[in-house]
């Protein structure tokens, strides 16, 4: 625990014998603390999971500091662990098996199921694995509960050869590989990935491991290095080089076939849909605040034909092959992670990756 920090027992009242553990508590708008709460009970056809690493995603960072949820929560969906309990009638896990779990699942036979529109499924929207509280992933804590619809199709073994910490990046390759097959990417086609934070870079080596050829604009000039090492052909400081002059440049003034936003800005829109092509297609990726709204010159739709693509959260058809990029080590994943806390340093971490620093990119809270 850091200096300063007073671990608080929110069931202080309650009797002797309630298990607790540690975890990150959200509180409101910019408020995350260290809390002790009750270890969650399982039920039938649910296990119970010993988290040793979840990462820090975006979707996180966003609720936490803007408050678009109510408070009490504990966020954090990267998760690997260990299965240390199951209920009656779990017959496919037992303690001791190394583990990833998603925290949503679709029904799998409703119209957008039908469709594969899987994040829109009702059942889908209904998060699985909670720490307490409403569940919300509960992945910034010591345990979770695993419900039963994930039980059954939403957890992957890790193999003996991989860390949870590798693990642990199972989900969010698979939001990022769900992207890049949204956005129809192509063997040669030239794609821009406008953002290089974690989720840039899978997404540009997610996309060049498809075989298109990726440029990417970012200011931090370590997290441009790290492009050229996900696969880029080369890297642009936004704030030096004109994006759309340096694309033109490279495809004969036609421009970007695919352009991949992975920042939260509204501009970046306007930049992407300037850099792409007529009839090419520009995906956000980072553009899921409720509150923001995007003006665009519509002639780049109306008449350029550009499309504008969303992309949101995981799909359940690319378990399996998300799990094999991972495992096979297809993309740099270790390379990604710049710092590990542990859980009773969680407000230090969020304070990180609420505000990067040059030399930050993937953040994990760890087992202590």
């Amino acid at each position: 625990m850091h200096a300063g920090m007073t671990l608080v027992d929110v069931n202080s009242s309650t009797s002797s014998h309630v298990q607790r553990m540690r975890a990150g508590v959200y509180r409101g708008a910019g408020r995350i603390s260290l809390e002790l709460v009750p270890i969650p009970e399982i039920s039938h056809g649910e296990v119970l999971i010993r988290v040793v690493a979840c990462g820090i995603c975006g979707t996180d960072i966003k609720k936490i500091q803007h408050g678009f949820v109510p408070p009490p929560q504990i966020f954090g969906h990267e998760i690997s662990g260990t299965v240390v309990q199951v209920g009656a009638g779990v017959a496919q896990w037992k303690p001791g098996d190394r583990v990833v779990t998603f925290h949503h699942i679709p029904c799998g036979s409703c119209f957008y199921c039908e469709r594969k529109l899987f994040s829109q499924c009702p059942s889908y929207k209904k998060v699985g694995v909670t720490a307490g509280f409403d569940p919300n992933g509960g992945g910034f804590s010591e345990y979770v509960r695993v419900m039963p619809w994930i039980v059954n199709r939403g957890m992957l073994v890790i193999p003996p050869d991989v860390s949870f910490e590798e693990a642990s990046f199972v989900e969010p390759v698979n939001t990022c590989l769900k992207a890049v097959h949204k956005a129809r990417i192509a063997v040669g086609e030239t794609v821009v990935v406008i953002g290089q934070g974690p989720i840039g870079l899978l997404l540009s080596g997610l996309a060049c491991l498809l075989g298109a050829v990726v440029f990417s604009s970012e200011p931090i000039a370590a997290r441009r290095a790290m492009s050229l090492r996900f696969g880029a052909t080369a890297s642009f400081d936004p704030s030096e080089r004109n994006l759309v002059e340096e694309i033109h440049a490279r495809t004969t003034g036609r421009g970007a076939d695919a352009v991949l936003v992975a920042v939260p800005d509204a501009s970046a829109v306007v930049q992407g849909l300037a850099v792409a092509r007529p009839g090419g297609r520009v995906l956000l990726f980072a553009h899921n605040d409720p509150r923001m709204q995007v003006p665009f010159p519509a002639m780049a739709v109306g008449v350029e034909e550009k499309e504008i693509l969303g992309s949101y959260s995981a799909s359940v058809d690319l378990q399996v092959e998300s799990a094999r990029l991972v495992f096979g080590r297809h993309v740099p994943l270790r390379e990604l992670v710049s710092h590990r806390f542990s859980l009773d340093e969680i407000e230090q971490a969020v304070a990180l990756a609420a505000r990067p620093k040059d030399a930050s990119l993937k953040i994990l809270i760890t087992a202590s």
